[in-house]
């Protein structure tokens, strides 16, 4: 920030516009409901076969298929309304989370029967996040994107709150229970997407080749300050990730049981949405790019600590920490990923972005939970954090045109 008093802006300017309103709505309606069946999945398997490599194997089934239709889900949002696509994936997902209803209801919650219900999740989550972070550049005005950046991280964390914390509490009541929450909001969530006015899009004409299907990745590789703000949150929290373990955390080394699991998977939201009211008040206006990577940096030093910790108090309050951290720089790299994409190839960037994102989350957890299954889970969250900090300072190395940059409304103009 320049100067000496500090510049405020409107907090609420995405919501001056209604159709942002309502996809916020649907993001956090969504995103809450994947954070119960994260949660009620996760407990209920883990409780059923006590297997680190089975939380592990959940989030790699959710990312192989993001790898594998990165082509077509780009260009789909690409050629395609983005609004219909994200509703459509939404309805979908509704519908793998009746069918994990139907296996707790019939008793039949087989490891086998839910993975292979969590892949069809995947799939959908393919198509669902290219179109998702693409529409909301197409539902405000340029000067007001930054807002909506920050609101739209808000909705993933308010659900990072909401939906873990209400996971383990109505988990308590029954899983059944769980699982028929996920599946109404989800379908309020489709609903309000498909209730939005068809926005305005710049659709890809060009004639289908190779250039075209691999515009996303050609996109990345030219524009490097795009590949390093995407490559320090694929390495700092594919190394760094904790939350597939925090099933064990909950269990076995903190003692805190299924509530005390929605309340440790809801710290960081907790810590993310305090920040985010900083900066929509106080948006980062100048040194943008060191900023990103300390914040990695502490990301994984309070990543670290979580590890170590064996205190209920102490552990609550790093993953507050890494959920603050992570807000900083998830709201400065979206940034820049979305303002510095053309609106034509953007569903493309947003596919390959979900790979780097999908990698660091869904890979995570399977390297998480691989890693705990040999070494254990505290070795493997305290040195994961402390990779992040080595990954902060490599990546501001290799990509040097990242911590150049100052002020985020400089981005070219698109």
């Amino acid at each position: 920030m320049t100067g000496d008093t500090p510049q405020r802006d409107d907090q609420f300017a995405a919501f001056r516009h209604s159709s942002y309103s309502r996809y916020f709505t649907a993001r956090f309606c969504s995103a809450t409901a994947v954070q119960i069946l994260a949660t009620a999945i996760g407990w209920q398997l883990y409780d059923e076969t006590g297997s680190a490599l089975l939380l592990g194997l959940i989030g790699l089934v959710q990312f192989l298929p993001a790898v594998l239709l990165v082509i077509p889900a780009g260009l789909a949002s690409d050629r395609m309304g983005r609004r219909l696509i994200m509703g459509s994936a939404i309805w979908l997902e509704m519908l793998c989370a009746m069918v994990i209803l139907l296996l707790a209801l019939t008793g039949n919650f087989d490891p086998v029967l839910v993975l292979t219900t969590l892949t069809v999740f995947g799939v959908c989550r393919a198509f669902y996040t290219p179109a998702a972070s693409s529409l909301a550049v197409n539902l405000v005005p340029k000067k007001d994107f930054p807002n909506a950046v920050g609101w739209n991280t808000a909705s993933w964390q308010l659900a990072h709150i909401a939906g873990p914390a209400a996971g383990g509490l109505i988990y308590g009541i029954s899983a059944q229970t769980a699982y028929g929450t996920a599946v109404v909001l989800l379908f309020l969530s489709g609903f309000l997407i498909f209730s939005i006015p068809k926005p305005p899009q710049r659709i890809e004409t060009e004639p289908t080749s190779l250039s075209v299907l691999l515009g996303g990745f050609s996109y990345v590789w030219r524009e490097k300050v795009v590949l390093g703000a995407i490559s320090l949150d694929l390495f700092a929290v594919l190394l760094g990730g904790a939350v597939a373990l925090m099933p064990i955390y909950a269990r076995d080394i903190l003692e805190l049981g299924p509530q005390g699991l929605g309340l440790l998977r809801a710290a960081p939201g907790i810590g993310a949405i305090a920040m985010l009211l900083v900066l929509t008040r106080f948006p980062v206006r100048d040194h943008a790019g060191k900023i990103l990577l300390i914040t990695v940096a502490l990301f994984g030093l309070a990543t670290a600590i979580f590890g170590m910790s064996r205190l209920a108090w102490l552990s609550i309050t790093a993953l507050i920490a890494v959920g603050a951290f992570d807000m900083v720089s998830v709201y400065i790299r979206e940034i820049i990923l979305q303002l510095w994409t053309p609106d034509e190839v953007r569903g493309r960037v947003n596919a390959v972005n979900g790979i780097f994102l999908g990698a660091s989350n869904e890979l995570g957890e399977f390297r998480a939970g691989l890693m705990a299954a040999v070494w254990g889970a505290v070795f493997t969250v305290t040195a994961g954090g402390i990779a992040a900090i080595g990954v902060a300072a490599l990546v501001g190395k290799v990509f040097p045109g990242l911590a150049k940059i100052r002020k985020l409304d400089e981005a070219p103009d698109r």
